[in-house]
């Protein structure tokens, strides 16, 4: 693994975009809840983070139904999930909106698992990565579909100090479920 600039531990924020959700009439957008591929890539998602040891020590999911059932499924793939943080904050947030709640993550912290929603997730990976490995970043900026898992990595003793340019994106996967 390339090491980035910077004192502190190794940290990796991994960012996941919920999974396909539904579009039922007469639902507001916040309550839409997973469509039946939702319900099939979520749990995939959650394999692919055990796979490839990128447990979280935290996740902070999106208030959204989509959001909240992705973190559901995906957790339930695990031994035993991490603590996890609703904010609605995360809601249709822009990069920065996004980067002021991960700034408050605890130091103790090493690998935080977020959940919500594009373009925001999209932009603040984009935002967030000085550099890639191999093609992640043009990835990343083509498309960054549901269920996309991005993982940065950086050298800080804080999340606080968490600013644009300072990451490597180490890899971008989406994960799908097979049909029944």
């Amino acid at each position: 693994m390339i090491e980035r600039a910077g004192s502190g531990p190794l940290r990796r924020l991994v960012v996941l975009r919920h999974a396909k959700s539904a579009w039922p009439v007469d639902v507001a957008d916040h309550e839409r809840p997973l469509a039946p591929r939702g319900r099939r890539d979520a749990p995939a998602a959650g394999r692919a983070l055990a796979d490839a040891d990128l447990l979280p020590d935290l996740a902070l999911c999106s208030t959204a139904v989509r959001a909240r059932g992705t973190w559901d499924l995906a957790s339930a793939e695990w031994g035993t999930p991490p603590p996890v943080r609703y904010d609605r904050r995360l809601y249709a947030a822009g990069p920065a909106g996004l980067l002021a709640v991960v700034h408050e993550v605890p130091a103790e912290v090493e690998t935080l698992l977020l959940i919500g929603h594009n373009p925001g997730l999209e932009e603040l990976v984009l935002a967030l990565a000085g550099d890639g490995l191999d093609d992640t970043l043009e990835q990343v900026r083509t498309k960054f579909p549901t269920s996309a898992i991005a993982v940065l990595t950086w050298r800080g003793t804080a999340w606080g100090a968490l600013a644009p340019d300072a990451a490597l994106l180490t890899s971008v996967t989406v994960p799908r479920g097979k049909k029944k």
